[in-house]
This record gives C-alpha cells, structure tokens and sequence, in this order.
C-alpha cells in the first residue's frame, strides 16, 4: 500500500494523472511499503491535489493524451499528429504542425518488454506506423534570422538549420527507455525513438538548409533531406538536448536510384559525425523522459504538457 503525507494530511490514491506532479512534487512527501517512490507521488495526485489546494480547480492546458494500454483484443493507436507532438513540444521556436488530406496514418503501441538487474533496465516498447499519407512540423527560421542579422549581412552563414521534421506513410520503429534502480525506485535515464527497427527504412525525414544574405535578401541554399534513425533524449546536467542519428542525407530533389541511395548513405554517415545535439526546451525534454516512465510503470495512459510553441500556422519564410 502506498500513502502520501500532503500538507500533514495522509491521503491514500488509485488514480494516475501526472498533470499536477511536477507543481506539487515539492510538497509531498512519501512512504511506501510495496512500490517505489515515484510511482507513489504519479498514483496520488490525480485525486489528492484538486483538494489540497481547497475548491474547484481549472483543469491545466495539455497536449494530446496517448493510450497506454496493452489488453490483448484492445487497440491503442493514436494519430500520427498525436505521437509527433513531442515535435513542437521541445521546439525552442514557433512550428506549425500540418498533416495531409484525407491522411489515415496511426500509431499502434505495443507491450513493452525489459530485462533488468539489480541496478538498470531497459525496456523497448515497439510501435507501428501504418496508413498513407504524411505529418510535418515546420519550423520558424525567422528568430534565428534575427538573432544572427548582423553576422548574416556582414556575409556569414547559418548551417544546417532544421527546417521540418516529416513523417511519410508507414514504417517500424521502437521506444528504447534505460534507467537505474536505487532502493527500488526506477528512474529513467535516457529515452530513445528508434524509427528503423528490424532493418526497415525509417519513414521520418528533416529538412536542413543554410541561410545567407543575398542581394537584400535572407535566401536557402544547400537544402537537404536526411532520413532519420534515432532521436534521443538524455538525463544529464546542462542545457536539455536531443541527439538526432540519420541514415542518409541527400539535396532536396534527388532521385530515389541505387546511386543517389548509396551516395546518401555515405553522406549520412559523415553527418553523423558532425551533427550536435540540439537544443531543445526543457519541458519537452522532461516530457519525453516522463513518457518512457509512464511506459515502465504501467500507466494506462500518458498526457503531453501543451506545446507553447505550436501556432496553427507560420509567416512566409526564406
């Protein structure tokens, strides 16, 4: 049995929503016989909170709600707009998130296997993309543009900046979550979207291009398309940070032949080498790390915070 002592209160919870942990995390302190720490503070506040603060509560703005239930016979498949909001939930900048008419992609989570010692597990949960059709998030270059006004006009250059991220029809992919076990609590560590899982090609592709300043104008040049393999998110201290691994990179328009593959492979794995990681918000750094422990202690469900960032479309860019 689990009990959470809040504001000298001992309250007892079955529920599970997150959406108050983080803001009420610094007063509740927890004693649990059977079942870890963490897992305790997600269990009691869905029912503990809207009473701790005494009244009606507004509910909290979120993003959309990912089903996490694994019931043999029971499909938990999400839009693909709905599994990609961690898109614009980690952009620093503004992104406008379209899919296509008329698409009919879904996701479909399956139950998470994991091994475990006595001080680590990793579990993988696989998932499936299937339907036609596509989903992107553009971002806004224009801040960017801005911050580096002087430098661009003086005749310098903005690299690889990330342009969209797109999903196109259907593919396999995996989440990889790692952790430590300390006292019996598990805390996830790193979470990682594998989108090639079983040597299929992933179906998730940026856009990167480079700006300068040309003739009175912010214009692209050296636009390319990589095809992504892995997006992972680290806890660690410092700025909050995603690592991006691409199979292939190739100049926006190239053709889909043997050539131009094997060219784009070797060029990915240049990149590879070259690309940072890139900084992302620290929420939706968090979030995705609350995913992969919503995922590993059997949660039914688990909610995005709302992306501020998100605008339901962009001015005209470069």
């Amino acid at each position: 049995m689990c009990q959470v002592v809040l504001h000298g209160k001992r309250l007892r919870s079955r529920g599970f929503d997150a959406t108050f942990l983080r803001e009420a995390i610094r007063s509740v302190k927890i004693s649990c016989s059977t079942a870890p720490a963490v897992l305790a503070i997600a269990l009691a506040l869905s029912t503990v909170l809207p009473h701790a603060r005494g009244g009606d509560v507004k509910p909290a703005a979120h993003g959309p709600t990912l089903q996490l239930d694994f019931t043999p016979g029971r499909s938990n498949s999400s839009p693909v707009a709905s599994f990609m909001y961690f898109v614009p939930l980690i952009s620093p900048e503004p992104v406008c998130s379209v899919t296509s008419p008329g698409s009919t992609q879904r996701v479909q989570l399956f139950s998470p296997k994991r091994r475990s010692n006595g001080n680590s597990f990793v579990a993988t949960c696989e998932f499936q993309i299937s339907g036609e059709g596509c989903h992107q998030n553009q971002f806004d270059l224009r801040p960017q543009i801005r911050r580096h006004e002087r430098k661009l006009k003086e005749g310098g250059s903005m690299r690889r900046e990330l342009d969209y991220i797109m999903v196109d029809g259907h593919g396999t992919g995996a989440m990889e979550v790692e952790g430590t076990i300390s006292n019996g609590v598990e805390v996830v560590t790193e979470v990682r979207l594998r989108f090639n899982a079983h040597g299929n090609a992933s179906p998730v592709s940026i856009g990167l291009c480079d700006i300068h300043y040309v003739e009175g104008q912010f214009k692209r040049f050296k636009e390319l398309v990589a095809r992504v393999n892995t997006l992972t998110f680290r806890r660690q201290p410092g700025p909050p940070k995603m690592e991006v691994t691409v199979a292939s990179v190739k100049k926006k328009g190239a053709g889909n032949g043997i050539w131009e593959n094997f060219k784009g492979g070797l060029t990915g794995t240049a990149v590879n080498l070259l690309i940072d990681p890139l900084t992302v918000t620290r929420i939706g750094h968090q979030a995705m790390l609350d995913f992969g422990q919503a995922l590993i202690a059997g949660a039914p469900a688990f909610t995005f915070p709302q992306a501020r960032n998100l605008r339901p479309s962009l001015p005209p860019q470069p």
